[in-house]
């Protein structure tokens, strides 16, 4: 109050008593939260430049999320072709043993054949992943996004590997080979072909060799969607090596972020419970200096008595 004096030592030890009481407050908060920067008024330059890594951080997690779906969509993508490279295998092995099977067991081999490339179609169509099927179709695509500040993306488009996209004889009529069993018009078949039970039937081929020249070329069909197939999993298994290497990137390029923006906003918690004990020693002593001032005015005031 500027109606009580105080002597120069008296104030003086009450401003550095107030300095430190003020240093000890802060100290404690830093100790409470972690921080040494908790907002723009501690220090603008840090504060803002801490919340601009810290931000960028942030976006590249979200994307780090978007990589990872992404990895899980083409995961599915290629577990279902590699299923569907196992179905052609065993179609091919059907197409094989109808060369010297009889005319009763080529019926069950046709029908045998039927019901897998079926499978194959089912399995493709329930290759999706979160509404996205890469394998059952041509019109779907899937765009990962590596950035919110640039255009960086990587867009895989769906393959069509269903028993009438693969399997397409090389024929003016271009049937596919599941409608070729049942009956097909090609070099050295007739229109009379009804399935694999009529190979070497009268009339329907010139001869024996007629009839395996036509199972070889359903085999060839059925290597070349195999090969498609094939093709179709190393593309997507392509991606999904670059996408996990984007994601390793993207993990430790975040965590690079996350670290330059501790380093300007974290507290030493060492430091400050060192600084803390010497805070709370010059209190002491600061207060103990108050206390000898106050004894100089009470000196006087004996005088009195």
């Amino acid at each position: 109050m500027s109606d009580i004096t105080l002597t120069a030592t008296t104030r003086n030890n009450l401003l550095s008593l107030q300095g430190t009481t003020d240093l000890a407050n802060r100290t404690q908060g830093r100790l409470a939260t972690g921080l040494k920067v908790a907002s723009a008024i501690d220090d603008a330059a840090a504060y803002f430049a801490s919340k601009s890594l810290s931000d960028r951080a942030t976006d590249f997690t979200d994307r780090k999320s978007e990589i990872s779906q992404g990895i899980s969509a083409l995961k599915a993508a290629t577990t279902a072709t590699e299923s569907a490279d196992k179905i052609l295998k065993q179609l091919k092995g059907i197409v094989i043993s109808a060369r010297t099977a009889d005319s009763t067991t080529r019926a069950d081999l046709t029908s045998q054949f039927n019901d897998l490339a079926g499978q194959l179609n089912t399995l493709l169509e329930d290759a999706s992943y979160q509404g996205t099927n890469l394998v059952n179709s041509t019109g779907n695509s899937l765009t990962v996004r590596f950035s919110s500040s640039t255009s960086a993306q990587l867009q895989i488009t769906s393959r069509d590997l269903r028993a009438s996209a693969v399997l397409s004889l090389n024929s003016a009529a271009g049937t596919n080979v599941s409608a070729a069993l049942q009956g097909i018009s090609a070099a050295g078949i007739t229109a009379g072909f009804s399935d694999l039970s009529d190979i070497g039937s009268a009339g329907v081929f010139s001869s024996q060799a007629a009839a395996n020249a036509a199972l070889d070329a359903v085999v060839s069909v059925l290597d070349t969607a195999v090969s498609t197939v094939r093709a179709a999993a190393s593309n997507l298994g392509s991606n999904v090596t670059f996408l996990q290497t984007r994601l390793d990137f993207t993990t430790n390029y975040v965590n690079s972020l996350t670290e330059g923006s501790d380093k300007l906003s974290l507290a030493d918690l060492n430091e400050e419970g060192a600084n803390l004990v010497a805070l709370q020693t010059r209190q002491q002593l600061a207060l103990q200096a108050l206390n000898f001032a106050g004894q100089s005015n009470q000196q006087v005031l004996s005088l009195f008595r």
